[in-house]
């Protein structure tokens, strides 16, 4: 499948059918801490990037495999989802056709817009990214396209709260040195209590960051932003095994399925791949990156693996 993965484990949505309607690094954001590399070029505009109806098909196929193996219908881009001009239309087909709750999860930049407001009202979770108190560190985080402003990004969080009725689940990326301490928590911390998520959700850059100089916020740091942030606020570290692999015939196919969109260390992929062995999956890196498939990356003093065309310096 091109646009449907998984089910893969959440600690947030349980068993997650991913849902990714957007091309690689098509984001209104160019966040340092990026997974995916870096946004080159930025863009801003709706489209119809991917076929509405091919995305629903492959939904409704995965459906017919994997029923009783989801807990969520997430939708989760290669960049901001959001931007799909479809994809209100795609959340309403899905609460047409199952009763799998739908979340979606966006960096809410565009949440000013009252069609984006629209689009996100159906989905059982919403999941926006809130990292920053202030527009300055805002833009050294996100380094966002010049119309995403720090206040179009709170005003449009707090507009659609207000309309809101599903749950709202914010999430704040913790990076060490730059929005750890007391006073950029504090200021965080009151920006959230405008917004009144449901709940604050603290994740670290644990996977190759686009920029090299990111590293994740120490115990001190994790510590100090749940005082700050309150009871609501939880820290919240990722599954780095137990990936659905019935689909993937080849240690290959899975490879690539994988690290296109969550790119991996290499004692990660040995140990999500234990269907192989690990010389089969050394040999399977070693055969993609002469073909041009997959790269290595260094961060964090390790190896990660992930897709060719990811960008990072």
């Amino acid at each position: 499948m091109r646009y449907v993965y998984g089910p893969v484990p959440s600690r947030r949505l349980g068993r997650s059918l991913g849902v990714d309607p957007i091309p690689l690094k098509t984001c209104n954001w160019n966040c340092v801490y990026c997974q995916l590399g870096r946004s080159t070029p930025l863009t801003n505009e709706r489209q119809e990037y991917v076929p509405r109806e091919a995305i629903l098909e492959e939904i409704k196929e995965a459906l017919a495999h994997h029923r009783d193996d989801i807990d969520f219908i997430s939708f989760v881009g290669s960049g901001e989802p959001t931007l799909h001009i479809g994809l209100g239309w795609l959340i309403r087909s899905v609460k047409a056709i199952t009763p799998i709750p739908v979340a979606v999860i966006t960096n809410g930049a565009l949440l000013y817009r009252s069609d984006v407001q629209e689009d996100l009202l159906p989905a059982d979770v919403v999941m926006p990214t809130v990292s920053a108190g202030s527009a300055e560190l805002y833009r050294r985080i996100h380094r966002p396209h010049p119309e995403t402003t720090f206040e179009r990004l709170i005003e449009g969080l707090i507009s659609f709260r207000t309309r809101y009725k599903g749950k709202l689940w914010v999430e704040v990326m913790l990076i060490r040195h730059l929005n750890d301490d007391e006073a950029a928590l504090r200021a965080l911390a009151k920006v959230l209590a405008q917004i009144q998520p449901d709940q604050v959700h603290i994740v670290l850059p644990e996977r190759p960051p686009a920029e090299p100089w990111v590293e994740p916020a120490d115990a001190e740091g994790l510590l100090r932003a749940e005082a700050i942030l309150g009871p609501i606020a939880q820290v919240v570290h990722p599954f780095t095994n137990s990936i659905h692999l019935h689909d993937y015939a080849t240690p290959e196919e899975a490879i690539v399925g994988i690290v296109t969109r969550h790119p991996m260390s290499e004692a990660q992929l040995i140990q999500t791949l234990s269907r192989w062995s690990p010389e089969q999956v050394m040999a399977a890196l070693r055969q993609l990156q002469t073909a041009g498939s997959i790269q290595p990356v260094e961060r964090l003093g390790m190896r990660f693996w992930a897709a060719a065309d990811m960008v990072f310096p």
